[in-house]
């Protein structure tokens, strides 16, 4: 029974670590919840958990890949945001948990944190908050859903998750092609799509 455990944590943390909009860490959680009839609290811990590690470790690698695969124009311009975020630490967390309360992807916001450098110990804590609220609330909707598991499997391609989807790579452009500096030292909205090497 604890390998069904495990593959709750495996699953979070895999839903998570990817770089770019993936299904919420949620949906697994809730149908091996519901597969294996697991403890709904135990798979809420374990799976924020994972989720957590996840996120931790996108943020480690996107510096990397960021270096790799964008200009050093448009990394400086994102950890130029990340620095403005900082500034104000409250409004920053507060950002942070909003955002995670959200039923949307997590994924620009840690990307953002990986591209500006900041130190995920800094995002890590409201994230914690804001994805434990928001994947119980799931959970437990998914628990009472789960006489009919054909909808929930359905529902992936519901227009929520479509939607969803959308919203997140709409914010992932935003941080990727608005040069930031401009916008907030000049508050003049400049789009740069040449952001390759």
């Amino acid at each position: 029974m604890w390998w069904q455990y495990l593959l709750v944590f495996v699953g979070a943390l895999l839903f998570d670590i990817v770089p770019f909009p993936f299904l919420p860490a949620f949906t697994i959680m809730i149908f091996l919840q519901i597969s294996f009839n697991l403890d709904i609290w135990l798979v809420i811990v374990i799976g924020v958990a994972g989720s957590v590690l996840g996120r931790y470790i996108l943020t480690l690698y996107v510096p990397l890949l960021a270096g790799k695969y964008f200009k050093q124009s448009k990394n400086e311009d994102v950890q130029f945001l990340g620095k403005k975020m900082k500034e104000n630490k409250w409004k920053g967390q507060l950002a942070v948990l909003a955002y995670s309360l959200l039923p949307l992807p997590t994924t620009p916001l840690f990307l953002a944190s990986g591209m500006s450098k900041i130190n995920a110990v800094y995002v890590i804590p409201a994230f914690i908050i804001g994805k434990f609220t928001s994947d119980t609330f799931a959970l437990h909707m998914g628990k009472y859903a789960s006489e009919n598991i054909n909808t929930l499997l359905q529902g992936a391609y519901s227009f929520k998750s479509i939607a969803g989807f959308v919203l997140s790579l709409l914010l992932i452009s935003c941080l990727l092609f608005i040069d930031w500096r401009s916008l907030i030292q000049k508050k003049k909205l400049v789009l740069k799509f040449n952001i390759l090497k």
